[in-house]
């Protein structure tokens, strides 16, 4: 079954990728503003906001359902989980990808011996453990963390709203995305990348710490970091005509 995908505006296409446990409306600031000057495709991930679930949410499976209904050349811009299935759409299907855009997202999201500022295997490990005994109190939590580091309480607000105006995530893609986000490993694929990468991290990220994302710049000098300095998880939310000015800014 394709994916549910909105599209709105005119131009080159840039395809927007959401986050865990949300669903495409979470870009309602922004995409309006981007759609001034890009055709503008809002997917909602298998399971999440009007898209079914599917048994196969891997890296490789959704990457492939992204594929098949999504223009190609186009740009990629992901937030988080969707950051990462951007950069394995990209590893994929090289073709497909003319630049990438990655907010607050890193190629490995837990930590390991040669990974140090990531964050712990133990945190997603706890979330998993949760969502099976409490789904809704796991999400509610997330959202706080989502939220922490924002300037003022309007990123926690959208974030509850935007989760509140969909039906509930399947079980199966929480567990599914939790599972690629703990298990996925793509900072060998930055060598080979063929698309230009731009970065966008929050410095006062709890998520993805700002370390992690200045590590990968270090590693691959060809890729860019732009930091939001009063900026948590969700820059897009906090900082909406900063983010869109570096997205076009980087794009055109």
């Amino acid at each position: 079954m394709d994916l549910h995908c909105r599209r709105l505006g005119n131009g080159p296409d840039l395809v927007l990728l959401h986050g865990w446990g949300l669903h495409s409306g979470i870009w309602d600031g922004v995409a309006e503003r981007l759609a001034a000057q890009f055709r503008v495709h809002l997917v909602d991930l298998p399971g999440h906001g009007r898209s079914a679930p599917v048994a196969d949410f891997s890296l490789a499976g959704v990457c492939d359902r992204l594929a098949a209904v999504t223009p190609a050349p186009a740009h990629w811009l992901g937030w988080s989980l969707g950051g990462l299935l951007a950069l394995g759409v990209a590893s994929r299907f090289p073709a497909r990808v003319a630049r990438l855009v990655l907010v607050a997202s890193s190629p490995r999201f837990v930590a390991g011996p040669d990974w140090p500022t990531a964050m712990p295997a133990g945190t997603l490990d706890g979330f998993a453990a949760d969502l099976a005994r409490d789904p809704r109190a796991t999400l509610t939590r997330f959202l706080s963390l989502v939220a922490r580091g924002a300037p003022d309480g309007t990123v926690l607000r959208r974030l509850r709203a935007t989760l509140q105006a969909a039906p509930p995530p399947a079980a199966v893609a929480l567990s599914g995305g939790l599972a690629i986000l703990r298990d996925t490993d793509l900072r060998a694929t930055l060598e080979t990348l063929a698309a230009p990468a731009l970065w966008l991290g929050g410095a006062r990220d709890t998520l993805v710490p700002i370390a992690a994302l200045r590590s990968v710049v270090a590693r691959h000098p060809a890729l860019r970091l732009q930091e939001f300095a009063a900026a948590g998880h969700a820059p897009f939310l906090s900082h909406p005509a900063e983010f869109v000015t570096a997205v076009q800014g980087f794009l055109t």
